[in-house]
């Protein structure tokens, strides 16, 4: 294994696979607060180079945090199917960017190959990507999941309806239910951000939300996204959980910043199979972010894209219906503007892709970002041409619990029309038989949250 090369008459020495991986990574405000970051585009080059001719098997046998050190890295490697490994081990990184970028490459091969890769390869291919590459990557795979309805077909481009209310009044909730459903948004999910996160506050929202959903016969599912300790709880008490909900990490140290363990992963997993109203077998929904590794203290000085990826491996055990980057909203910290969550955005969104599961895009920004919504339109748009599963659908793209701005009740339905994108099948024929839609388009009726009161 070569750790070195000679650039522009310059010699680069790294000491280590994980340093090769963080300095080949893409400029992010997070890993230069880190003090992991390449020093110059030179450094960075080089590492790119040598990162390029590590073989697979080079990149499992050095996971950025040991196996006896960390859960999520015994996950992620235990799930390799050893068949698959052993046929690709000997491949470098740069044989398998060409293998998914060539054009006899399709989604069955690409879905075979993921079965093999840790999450170390999956970002080391990322970082040696263009931004075009990983569009042209994404959009190739197409990773399909069944809760009370079926996501990432290809044609479908879904939305989670996110009715979030500063006290989490039940009015308030309804409101934004009634308005983006008359959009033809909420097939992914109506899920809502709870501001209470206790036990009979949670319940209440997902009777609220359950209540309405079957009063109106709609083909979706609903989450209310409390931490899976007290969706856990509710299940136990009787509650209408359907998907079950946590943010996680690419570390047991960042997951244990979160509250959580596998041991509880498994808990409330196999209580939803067994106990949850979904139809099934996908019932988790997982989200992510660059960064959250990095503001708990736990990221083991591995850069962001590759702890990202880890998460992506470790949502992957579980089977989920959705997984989902948060990608803008951590902070300018470490992501610091545009430039930085377009790319970020594009990875994430290969990344999860190529691990196998079903992958939406929260396209966001926060006030203190360098960011306005137009650039998160133009995610939006790259995003869509990637093949994205989902986006977030909020009134007017502005989030009155969590403060940010992501994408629109308005924006879902422009992306369909201009990428001949359609609503889920099932919420689709729904939407038709109430006027919403006719033929995948909005109606003259849609916007009138009204239908919804009579």
């Amino acid at each position: 294994m070569k750790l070195k090369t000679r650039l522009m008459g310059q010699s680069f020495s790294f000491k280590s696979v994980k340093e090769v991986l963080a300095k080949a990574n893409e400029i992010k405000s997070g890993d230069i607060l880190a003090g992991i970051a390449a020093e110059n585009a030179a450094e960075r080059i080089a590492a790119k180079y040598v990162l390029s001719q590590l073989t697979l098997e080079d990149l499992r046998n050095n996971p950025v945090v040991p196996l006896e050190e960390d859960e999520v890295s015994r996950i992620i490697d235990g799930d390799i199917n050893e068949s698959v490994y052993r046929s690709i081990k000997n491949w470098s990184v740069a044989e398998l960017r060409q293998y998914i970028l060539d054009s006899d490459t399709g989604n069955n091969e690409l879905h075979r190959l993921s079965r093999g890769l840790t999450s170390e390869m999956v970002a080391a291919v990322a970082k040696l990507m263009s931004n075009l590459d990983l569009v042209l990557g994404a959009s190739k795979i197409k990773n399909v999941a069944h809760c009370n309805t079926t996501i990432g077909a290809p044609g479908r481009l879904a939305a989670r309806l996110q009715p979030n209310h500063p006290t989490d009044g039940v009015d308030g909730i309804l409101a934004s239910v009634r308005e983006g459903l008359s959009y033809g948004v909420g097939d992914a999910v109506i899920g809502l951000n709870p501001v209470d996160d206790t036990l009979p506050a949670v319940i209440r929202s997902l009777e609220t939300l359950y209540q309405f959903v079957q009063d109106w016969q709609i083909p979706t599912q609903i989450c209310v996204l409390a931490h899976i300790t007290t969706q856990l709880r509710a299940i136990q008490k009787g509650a209408p959980v359907e998907l079950l909900f946590q943010s996680i990490a690419g570390t047991e140290a960042g997951n244990k910043a979160f509250g959580i363990e596998s041991r509880i992963l498994d808990e409330a997993y196999a209580a939803g199979l067994k106990e949850g109203r979904a139809a099934g077998p996908n019932i988790m929904y997982f989200e992510t972010g660059q960064g959250s590794e990095l503001s708990a203290e736990a990221h083991h000085d591995a850069d962001q894209v590759t702890l990202e990826a880890r998460c992506y491996g470790l949502a992957r055990h579980y089977k989920p219906f959705l997984v989902n980057t948060v990608v803008g909203f951590i902070g300018p910290e470490y992501l610091y503007d545009t430039r930085q969550v377009t790319r970020a955005g594009l990875e994430d969104h290969f990344m999860g892709k190529l691990t196998g599961v079903p992958m939406g895009v929260d396209a966001c920004y926060t006030n203190h970002m360098k960011a306005d919504q137009n650039d998160i339109e133009n995610l939006a748009v790259l995003l869509s041409a990637a093949g994205c599963t989902y986006f977030m659908g909020i009134p007017m793209g502005d989030d009155v619990m969590l403060n940010y701005q992501c994408t629109s009740y308005h924006d879902i339905p422009t992306l369909r029309e201009v990428f001949n994108l359609r609503p889920l099948p099932e919420f689709e024929a729904w939407a038709d038989s109430m006027g919403i839609l006719k033929n995948g388009r909005l109606t003259p009726q849609a916007g009138d949250a009204t239908i919804f009161t009579k």
